[in-house]
């Protein structure tokens, strides 16, 4: 009977790029099972460990992922340094037969002997994918070629422009856009509206369906998007317009509007200090207001963080620079 084989790989993936991929999928290919051991490393990255543990999981659901919190912070290769990393590896596995160890570095020479496994370099000299985490870490956008989408979208800043109608969300999302040299998302529910209402009314299953319609569209173009992607409006406005039109809002639109609440980094809220824009889709200016104060109420009740932006179209744009120029994804924060 054949031995079982069982793989392993480690390192910090800061972030997974194709090198990574390569070799886990070299492992996959000769391997009966796979182990990847990621290691928070935050001195490294920002990118909390969660995260790119993820991104390994839902990419390579066959793989065993196993999240490093404690490893050694000393790199190096003295006697000393390989063997704490040697013992950490090897209570992590606790017990845990290991083949092959799988590597690009020279660590697979005394990590495998202690392992009792056989060392399998993979492309140590870096000819079939030219990349580095440095170097993506250092211009993401300009190495995305070398990016799974599932990790290249966890690197762009989500930013969602709320507020009632007529408040000046489109004008300031495309405004942004070009002058970040990125894209921006429009709002759905108002080209759907446009196609599908009666009497200017949409039924409960509609509403879902724009909420599923944006995100879709959203998904696709945050993979275009150049450092941020700016975005009018989201499923929580949709939940809004639910309650206002029918009193309530059906379970699937509930639970998009919830997703929303952890999916955007930056939230603004467009103010209704600008005149209105009195069009035959609109309820009017009073109607404008109480829609405003019950969006702001529902962010306060969901705990969601945002900034009020008023004023003309050059300040409000002077507020969002301001606060985006000190913003940092996944930058923790810690409350003094």
């Amino acid at each position: 009977m054949a031995q079982h084989t069982a793989g392993l790989t480690l390192g910090k993936f800061a972030p997974l790029h194709l090198g990574h991929q390569y070799m886990i999928e070299t492992a996959l290919q000769e391997m009966d099972d796979v182990t990847v051991i990621i290691y928070d490393s935050p001195e490294v990255t920002d990118i909390p460990l969660p995260v790119r543990a993820g991104w390994i999981r839902r990419i390579y659901p066959h793989v065993h992922v196993i999240e490093a919190w404690g490893g050694p912070d000393a790199t190096g290769y003295t006697p000393e340094i390989m063997r704490a990393h040697e013992e950490y590896v090897l209570g992590l596995l606790k017990g845990k037969k290991i083949t092959h160890f799988y590597s690009s570095e020279p660590y697979g020479d005394h990590m495998s002997a202690a392992l009792g496994a056989v060392d399998r370099r993979v492309d140590m000299e870096r000819k079939t994918y030219r990349v580095s985490g440095t170097m993506v870490r250092q211009s993401p956008d300009a190495h995305r070629s070398f990016l799974h989408p599932e990790v290249y979208k966890d690197h762009v800043t989500k930013v969602v422009f709320l507020g009632a109608p007529s408040t000046g969300k489109t004008t300031i999302a495309s405004h942004l856009a070009d002058a970040y040299g990125t894209v921006w998302m429009p709002e759905y529910g108002r080209e759907f509206w446009e196609a599908h209402q009666e009497e200017r009314r949409l039924t409960p299953e509609q509403l879902v369906q724009i909420a599923e319609g944006h995100l879709a569209r959203e998904e696709k173009l945050v993979l275009k998007a150049k450092d941020y992607l700016f975005v009018d409006t989201n499923a929580i406005t949709t939940y809004m317009f639910a309650q206002c039109y029918h009193g309530e809002a059906l379970h699937r639109l509930r639970e998009l509007a919830e997703a929303a609440g952890a999916r955007y980094d930056v939230v603004f809220v467009c103010d209704t200090d600008i005149p209105y824009d009195d069009t035959w889709d609109r309820s009017g200016d009073m109607m404008r207001q109480e829609f405003q104060k019950q969006i702001m109420a529902d962010l306060v009740v969901r705990k969601i963080p945002f900034h009020l932006l008023s004023g003309s179209l050059e300040e409000r744009i002077g507020t969002v620079n301001g606060i985006l120029s000190t913003f940092r994804k996944y930058q923790r924060r810690v409350l003094q």
